[in-house]
């Protein structure tokens, strides 16, 4: 595929609350189809049975691959070794995502982008800080992503309800492709992003899923109840 066919799409991120009830292959790849309905233009999934299963049934809209994986001598979450990304191009995936961190981590990004692009893929880095996106910038990687801000050491305290639009202006003026992913809870914050200069937007969680969505509700329903 090429990187333009994400230009300006809404990517959605169909990934389940890990133990969940939604947590099925069926109703992935159910979300996966609703999305693209709704006129989506690419599909981040996690896990290579999902993957493989969504680029089958929706052939024609690109994935973004991931593999999770909890390591007890690393941060390091995202498709942390050269077999996921391998697992994942197999299975399918348009876009292999790998965490693109400066933290310690079992597998260089260099060499997570090398097998990604030798099998003809678009390498995106899920990054954290400035550093990090234009580290994986200059090494090559096709999307640099706001994936991991909030989440790392770094930048722990950030606000939990809103993207960090100022990492996104400062990627993109850098010449990044910026996807911007991470604490987008509504409409108005997927347009903000794109505003502030990002190349596509990936949803998860506001549009996935349904326990956080609820649990926003509830939270600010409460915060109404206290204000009486």
């Amino acid at each position: 595929m090429k990187l333009s066919q994400l230009k300006n799409a809404l990517v959605v991120s169909c990934q389940p609350v890990p133990g969940g009830t939604m947590d099925q292959r069926d109703i992935i790849v159910a979300m996966a189809g609703a999305a693209v309905a709704a006129g989506a233009g690419g599909l981040r999934i996690e896990g290579v049975d999902n993957v493989r299963a969504v680029v089958q049934a929706i052939p024609h809209v690109p994935v973004i691959g991931i593999v999770k994986r909890d390591l007890a001598d690393t941060p390091v979450r995202i498709t942390p070794y050269r077999e996921d990304v391998q697992a994942l191009i197999e299975a399918g995936a348009a876009v292999i995502a790998f965490d693109g961190t400066q933290r310690r981590r079992p597998v260089a990004v260099a060499d997570l982008l090398a097998a990604t692009h030798a099998a003809g893929r678009l390498a995106m880095a899920d990054c954290s800080t400035l550093e990090d996106g234009l580290a994986c910038l200059a090494l090559g990687c096709d999307l640099i992503g706001s994936t991991l801000s909030g989440y790392t050491e770094e930048t722990a305290g950030l606000p939990e309800d809103r993207p960090n639009l100022q990492l996104i202006t400062q990627w993109s003026a850098a010449g990044a492709a910026v996807m911007a992913e991470g604490r987008i809870r509504s409409a108005a914050d997927a347009a903000a992003a794109l505003g502030a200069g990002a190349y596509s937007v990936t949803v998860g969680s506001a549009i996935t899923r349904i326990e956080h969505i609820t649990e926003w509700f509830i939270s600010a329903m409460n915060q109404a109840i206290k204000k009486d």
